[in-house]
């Protein structure tokens, strides 16, 4: 059924394949998908009298599994009770990159860049603008990465190109453009400029022309753009989509809710069946107001939907639900049949599948993502100073190395923190961890940011009660 729309909605022939099938999975992420069918989910018959497949019609009920799958494993990516914490061996190297974090709320950031990567890649573009550090999200629907042939981690290149309307680039400012023809919009981001070309438009057989004006040297010395794959199983530039398993699944489960939409729609306003001879050839009307009258020989009934097939077919929806969360690992939790205590552990073992998709995407979003755009941060304050909290940013070792500390799944109840609280200190005093390391467990829990600070603070203290 995915690639049947997919048909009907076509797509854009001069973009390369990667983009035309990030658009289709954009628009069921978004909910969009249907939009551009021709017929509403009650028109049976088009004007010619001809019946209409239902894969021309727009379901009237749209579940959104996908997208509910993809903002629960986010939320326990990088919402405020799961965002890493920086570990460095140089403490002013982690407060100084938590500053960035907090001044340039990087937690929404990277929210909003898990939500738009679920369909394959994402793009975290940097900037030093007057001595602060500005972070966008791109979409990668329209960009195409150059990676390094000595280096293939490492960008060389990224081209943003797409068709777009006459009348939006006069609106962006443009001049000397005809607002009913399309233009193709293109600009390039090298290891030292942002170069944007001058509008072409579609047909036009020409070359690009740089636009001077509005293009920016910046001198890093790298691209200042983080490419993010999804998750594994994908290929050089976009990794898989999150949700892809289930989306026939979640195609289906909106035509069968709709489908029971309609009939009981029909059962509130059932078919008047009228068996010949009748007795009359006026209209008749049906309702408790008018008696029907018919002759000896004939007959009248109301065709009815019976109430067991609304409730086989909700049956049925229920399963393709629990098929399709399955596939994708979404939260298929039911408290009623959880056999444990409530606590973190028991909620962790309610949502197993959920929590090894996010475990997954720690390591897409979280090394691969988030730690490369702060090591990019340190890089950029070899060329620019950089003001975070009010004062420049001290110049430290790129090569420094940095880790994320990732908070626990789920919050501890008050018994789980009282065990941990005993082992740690059983540990600690019997010497097989420092006691640094002790506060570093435990400072996730107690909001503890400064780890030296909170030890000297514990030393004072005991020599006070000495």
């Amino acid at each position: 059924m995915f690639d049947a729309i997919s048909q009907l909605i076509g797509a854009d022939q001069a973009l390369p394949h990667r983009a035309q099938r990030l658009a289709m999975y954009q628009r069921v992420l978004d909910g969009t998908l249907y939009d551009d069918l021709p017929y509403a989910f009650q028109d049976e018959r088009n004007g010619a009298g001809d019946y209409i497949p239902l894969r021309q019609r727009r379901p009237s009920v749209r579940y959104g599994l996908c997208r509910m799958v993809v903002e629960d494993s986010v939320a326990l990516l990088f919402s405020a009770g799961h965002f890493p914490s920086i570990d460095c061996p140089e403490p002013a190297v982690a407060k100084a990159l938590g500053d960035v974090i907090r001044e340039n709320q990087l937690n929404a950031l990277m929210i909003d860049a898990a939500l738009a990567g679920s369909v394959g890649s994402v793009a975290l573009w940097m900037r030093v603008l007057r001595g602060k550090l500005h972070f966008s999200v791109i979409r990668t629907l329209y960009l195409t990465p150059i990676w390094r042939a000595e280096a293939p981690d490492s960008l060389e290149a990224v081209t943003e190109r797409y068709r777009v309307r006459g009348a939006e680039l006069i609106e962006r400012g443009y001049r000397d453009i005809d607002p009913t023809l399309s233009y193709w919009f293109q600009r390039r981001w090298t290891a030292t400029d942002e170069l944007w070309f001058d509008p072409l438009p579609v047909d036009a057989d020409a070359a690009w022309q740089l636009d001077e004006a509005r293009s920016v040297r910046h001198d890093l010395g790298f691209v200042p753009i983080v490419w993010v794959r999804n998750l594994p199983g994908g290929d050089d530039i976009d990794g898989a989509c999150t949700f892809r398993p289930a989306i026939e699944t979640s195609i289906e489960i909106d035509y069968q809710l709709s489908q029971v939409g309609r009939g009981l729609k029909y059962a509130s306003d059932p078919t008047l069946l009228i068996k010949e001879p009748a007795s009359t050839d006026r209209e008749m009307i049906k309702g408790a107001g008018n008696a029907l009258v018919v002759s000896e020989n004939g007959d009248a009934k109301l065709l009815e939907i019976g109430g067991t097939a609304s409730a086989a077919v909700i049956d049925y929806v229920r399963t393709l639900r629990e098929f399709a969360l399955e596939s994708v690992h979404g939260n298929r939790a039911n408290a009623d049949r959880l056999a444990v205590a409530p606590s973190g552990r028991a909620l962790e073992l309610m949502n197993q599948g959920l929590i090894w998709l996010a475990d997954n995407l720690r390591i897409s979003y979280g090394e691969g993502g988030l730690l490369k755009l702060l090591r990019m941060v340190l890089a950029a304050r070899q060329k620019f100073d950089i003001i975070v909290g009010g004062t420049v940013m001290p110049l430290f070792d790129v090569n420094m190395p940095i880790t994320l500390r990732w908070p626990r799944w789920y919050p501890a109840s008050a018994d789980d923190r009282l065990k941990e609280a005993q082992a740690i200190a059983t540990l600690a005093n019997a010497g097989q961890i420092s006691r640094e390391t002790a506060v570093k467990t435990l400072g996730q829990q107690m909001a503890i940011t400064d780890v030296e600070a909170e030890l000297s603070r514990i030393r004072q203290e005991q020599i006070d009660d000495d």
